[in-house]
């Protein structure tokens, strides 16, 4: 993990982006250290905690998945939910750049995906399994371990502790990772992306607390199909927050619901 740069925000809260091999993230951490870390400095698993990771008292993590449209252009909704769980809950929170997306290279398969969604509902056509599958498989197949990669990394860093929980969409990456990753302890799913079938039995095997949140107008979803996935989940406390709306109007209650259910569970 190779920190590029560091900033202290207006809030005490500590912003630095890294890169992860070509994958670029950001790391916010509550608590400021008095010294710093050259924005250079490459920070491998064994190298003592970063300017701002405090030692003694490790904060429990939030991986926030961003949706596949490029950090920077949902930076405002990651550093805001971010910041929010660092300075009302002391948790330190990191993103990751998705494949595809962003400034990573692009994906064919997944672009001639994206034009035959667009072809099929552009002439009014089914959406098949076969689209859906093509569209979000290949990038659950590659952004599942490279999740599971950068919780290695954020981890080895002192200051950063578990349990860890996990919020975001594209909600069939949250599902693989909740069960292939043993150190998530709690997700907050957002439902509005397309489902492929193998994603409802996977969800079956889903046995942490949950929270999915839905946007009942949401125009891009399939409001069946995520009450559906929400039935197949496995977990003993699971919990559906559904609002009216379109997919942008998600109420700011909901920054709070978030954030007091990661409470309950990671600390």
């Amino acid at each position: 993990m190779h920190f590029t740069s560091e900033q202290r925000l207006d809030d005490g809260v500590v912003e630095r982006e890294f890169t992860l091999g070509d994958i670029p993230g950001i790391l916010w951490t509550p608590a400021p250290a008095p010294e710093s870390v050259p924005a250079s400095a490459s920070v491998p698993a064994s190298a003592s905690a970063p300017a701002s990771v405090s030692a003694s008292e490790p904060a429990p993590l939030i991986l926030i998945s961003p949706p596949p449209l490029g950090l920077r252009k949902v930076y405002p909704r990651l550093a805001g939910r971010a910041r929010y769980y660092a300075t009302r809950y002391g948790f330190a929170a990191a993103t990751i750049e998705l494949p595809g997306s962003g400034d990573r290279p692009r994906l064919a398969e997944l672009d001639q995906a994206r034009a035959d969604l667009r072809r099929a509902m552009e002439a009014g056509e089914p959406v098949t399994d076969e689209i859906i599958g093509a569209l979000v498989l290949p990038l659950v197949e590659r952004a599942v371990p490279e999740w599971r990669t950068a919780l290695d990394a954020l981890l080895a860093l002192p200051g950063l502790g578990g349990p860890v929980g996990y919020e975001g969409g594209v909600i069939s990456i949250g599902v693989r990772l909740a069960t292939v990753e043993p150190r998530i302890a709690a997700a907050c799913l957002y439902a509005g992306s397309l489902i492929p079938r193998v994603v409802f039995e996977e969800a079956r095997q889903v046995g942490i607390p949950l929270q999915v949140l839905l946007q009942w107008d949401d125009e891009g979803n399939d409001r069946q199909a995520s009450l559906n996935l929400y039935d197949a989940f496995g977990s003993k406390e699971k919990t559906l927050h559904a609002n009216m709306g379109g997919h942008t109007g998600v109420p700011q209650y909901e920054l709070d619901a978030g954030a007091r259910f990661f409470a309950r569970h990671l600390k």
